[in-house]
């Protein structure tokens, strides 16, 4: 199969382009309020609109920030090293998961008591969202050609601009699928179950380490890493840690009593 003749951007106005991969950001923010705002009602919390509006946007200058971050400490760090200010040139791409999941961990935890709400309670009424935005982040990176899978030849195997002549599994659909719709459903039955406080955030985490993990099998290791210790892949070796963190965090949870 050959990559559809899809633009990376909506529209462009000379040098401005309106890219597909940034309103998948917009709308994985706007998921995150309204679901937050959802949750905080249904669980008594008291946050109002603006509170939850503030909450969105700590988060999201924690995400960026640690995305950024990231990025450039677990996958390009001799690159930045040398060329320090290329770290603010976001716009050249290169943003990390698990970088953005610590600053986004460390703005809900500063937001958390500023408000003085539990910080479970908070990442909870947050998570359920987490889903659409990884989901259409995805997406947004099948779009850009870019993270493509490994050379294969199954039947729906795509061959990529900047891929090779060969075809490549796609495995940004793959990821899409498993931590977008899939999570979705998941996470969404335990929020909505008397799980105690924090079983929703842990389940996110084991959920995204385990479906990551499993994708890496599919997926083009960085080409400036390669595979690491074992065979592994960097996003492997950033997944499995969260995989068996958030499944012993959920066994701990749920010997505690349920939050009421």
């Amino acid at each position: 199969m050959q990559f559809p003749d899809i633009k990376p951007y909506i529209f462009r106005i000379g040098s401005l382009e309106v890219r597909w991969y940034g309103l998948m950001y917009i709308l994985g923010f706007l998921a995150v309020y309204f679901m937050a705002l959802s949750g905080a009602r249904r669980k008594n919390l008291p946050l109002t609109k603006d509170d939850i509006g503030d909450l969105v946007f700590t988060a999201a200058v924690g995400l960026i920030l640690g995305a950024r971050l990231g990025y450039a400490l677990f996958y390009n760090f001799s690159f930045y090293l040398a060329n320090p200010l290329k770290i603010l040139a976001v716009w050249e791409g290169g943003m990390s998961f698990h970088g953005g999941l610590i600053g986004t961990t460390i703005a809900v935890i500063y937001y958390a008591r500023k408000k003085k709400v539990g910080i479970m309670q908070i990442a909870d009424i947050c998570t359920p969202a987490a889903p659409v935005g990884l989901g259409l982040g995805r997406i947004g990176n099948f779009i850009n050609g870019e993270l493509y899978g490994r050379v294969t030849d199954v039947p729906w195997g795509m061959v990529f601009p900047g891929g090779g002549p060969l075809p490549r599994h796609p495995s940004q659909l793959y990821e899409a699928f498993l931590e977008g719709p899939v999570m979705f459903v998941i996470l969404w039955l335990i929020s909505r179950s008397k799980a105690t406080a924090g079983t929703v955030f842990w389940s996110f985490i084991a959920l995204y380490g385990l479906f990551r993990t499993f994708v890496e099998l599919f997926r083009e290791p960085d080409e400036q890493l390669g595979f690491l210790i074992g065979g592994l892949s960097m996003g492997q070796l950033l997944s499995i840690p969260l995989f068996l963190l958030g499944t012993a965090m959920v066994i701990f949870f749920r010997k505690k009593r349920p939050a009421k």
